[in-house]
């Protein structure tokens, strides 16, 4: 029985793409923490979660990684090295070797540390280029968690995050629903008894016209892609004025949750 559980990691953590009533971000880690806090009695869990959009590995290690050492929980999730993997000539053995010692300095705290891979990004125009690099750095990854023990929340093989519904409409975050499901997919992970199945197919949906695809195409580079892009050539960070999370109580995300369900 997990009593206290630390997110660590970038937007994907933080929850970007799942907004809450308030304009702050909700997510699977937090989700996550619900299904977590369920199982314990009332009052007898605490989360923290550290995540901060756009931070690169070594930020994260230098940032958060301490905070949730100090914090020794019960349970630490760890996903990092992806903003590192997408930046042009990166190597992926050696973001895999500075991921490796973060997640020794974890497991000497945590009672457990639970890694992520990333996702299959053969339907993302922006980086489906980097599939290969991403695979790679994977392999790494699930080499790691077999070192340390740890368990390992693949998503990779989850499926149903291949639809275009799972992402927001900056096509490089998840939705409310892709948040969802990868919070579904974590409790599975260390074999929780989920309420919904994270690979429950999802709704057909009506055709759409080549006319239909391009003009949203259109509507995503201007609103999304030159901007990320201008954000690269100026050096900066989606998070650069973003403050973490940090402590946060199961009964708000519920309310949180519910107010925009």
């Amino acid at each position: 029985m997990i009593g206290s559980y630390v997110a660590v990691g970038d937007s994907f953590t933080e929850g970007v793409g799942d907004p809450g009533p308030d304009g702050a971000f909700v997510g699977w880690a937090d989700r996550f923490a619900v299904l977590l806090a369920d199982r314990r009695p009332e009052g007898d869990f605490q989360y923290a979660n550290l995540a901060v959009r756009g931070k690169l590995l070594d930020q994260i290690v230098a940032d958060q990684v301490p905070q949730a050492v100090d914090l020794a929980p019960d349970l630490v999730s760890f996903c990092a090295g992806g903003n590192d993997i997408i930046r042009p000539g990166t190597d992926p053995d050696e973001v895999a070797e500075r991921f490796e010692r973060a997640v020794a300095r974890l497991a000497a705290a945590a009672g457990t540390v639970m890694v992520t891979t990333g996702f299959d990004t053969r339907g993302v125009p922006l980086l489906k280029h980097l599939r290969g690099k991403i695979a790679t750095y994977n392999g790494h990854v699930r080499a790691i968690a077999d070192r340390y023990g740890c368990p390992v929340l693949d998503l990779w093989s989850l499926k149903s995050v291949q639809d275009r519904r799972a992402w927001d409409s900056d096509r490089l975050h998840l939705s409310p629903e892709g948040h969802t499901r990868v919070a579904l997919r974590a409790g599975q992970v260390l074999g929780l008894e989920v309420p919904a199945d994270p690979e429950q197919p999802w709704p057909p949906l009506p055709p759409r016209g080549t006319l239909e695809v391009r003009r949203d195409d259109v509507h995503w580079a201007r609103e999304f892609l030159v901007p990320w892009i201008g954000r690269r050539l100026r050096g900066e960070s989606s998070g650069d004025h973003v403050t973490a999370k940090g402590t946060l109580s199961p009964d708000d995300i519920k309310m949180r949750i519910a107010s925009v369900a």
